[in-house]
C-alpha cells in the first residue's frame, strides 16, 4: 500500500505532472493516508487483543502449575501428569503469544513511522503545489517582482511597520473620540 503511494509520488514529481494530475495524486495520497490510519488502528487493536490473550494464558499457566503442585502434595500421580501436560500446553501458548505480541508491536511501530512519513509527504505536496493555474501565475509574478528588487506585501517589513503605525493611529483616534464623547456627557450632567 505504501509502496504504491511512494511510486506514484515519485513518478509524478519526476514527470512534472500537469495540474490536474497533481490534484488526482494528492487525492490518492489522502486516500492512502486514510488507509494507513485504518491499518495502524487495526494493528493497535490486534496488539491489545493479543496482550489480553497473553494475560489470560499466563493466568491459565499459573493455575495449571498450582494444580500440579497441589496434586503433588497429595501424591496423586494421575492428576500430576494431567497438570504437567496442561502446564506444557499453556507454556507453549504463552511463548507463541509473546512472539506474536512482540511482532505486532514492531509492526505497529513500523506502520506508525510510515504513516508519519506519508502525512509529511502529503503536507509537503499540498503546501508546495499551487491549486490552480491562477495561483501558479501569481506565484511566478511574485518571483519575477522579487527578482526585480520588489517585495511581496506580506513580506515587506516597511509595509508591515507602516500598517502597524496606521493601526495604532486609528486606535488612538478612536480613543480620543470616545474621550471627547465622555467629556460632553459629563458637561451635560
Amino acid at each position: 500500500m505504501f509502496e504504491r503511494l511512494r511510486t506514484a509520488l515519485h513518478a509524478a514529481l519526476d514527470a512534472a505532472t500537469p495540474p490536474g494530475d497533481l490534484r488526482d495524486l494528492t487525492r490518492q495520497m489522502q486516500e492512502a493516508v486514510v488507509e494507513a490510519k485504518l491499518a495502524v488502528r487495526g494493528t493497535e487493536d490486534a496488539a491489545a487483543r493479543t496482550e489480553r490473550e497473553l494475560g489470560e494464558e499466563r493466568q491459565r499457566l499459573a493455575d495449571a502449575e498450582r494444580r500440579g503442585r497441589l496434586a503433588g502434595e497429595i501424591q496423586d500421580r494421575e492428576t500430576v501428569d494431567v497438570a504437567q501436560r496442561f502446564v506444557a500446553k499453556h507454556h507453549a501458548r504463552v511463548g507463541v503469544l509473546e512472539h506474536k505480541h512482540a511482532a505486532l508491536r514492531e509492526e505497529l511501530a513500523l506502520a506508525q513511522r510510515e504513516l508519519a512519513d506519508m502525512q509529511a509527504q502529503l503536507a509537503r505536496a499540498e503546501r508546495d503545489r499551487p491549486v490552480t493555474e491562477a495561483e501558479r501565475s501569481a506565484e511566478r509574478a511574485w518571483r519575477d517582482l522579487a527578482a526585480a528588487g520588489g517585495a511581496r506585501p506580506a513580506t515587506d517589513l516597511r509595509d508591515e511597520l507602516l500598517q502597524s503605525e496606521l493601526d495604532r493611529a486609528g486606535r488612538e483616534a478612536a480613543a480620543d473620540r470616545q474621550l471627547q464623547e465622555l467629556k460632553k456627557k459629563l458637561k451635560r450632567q
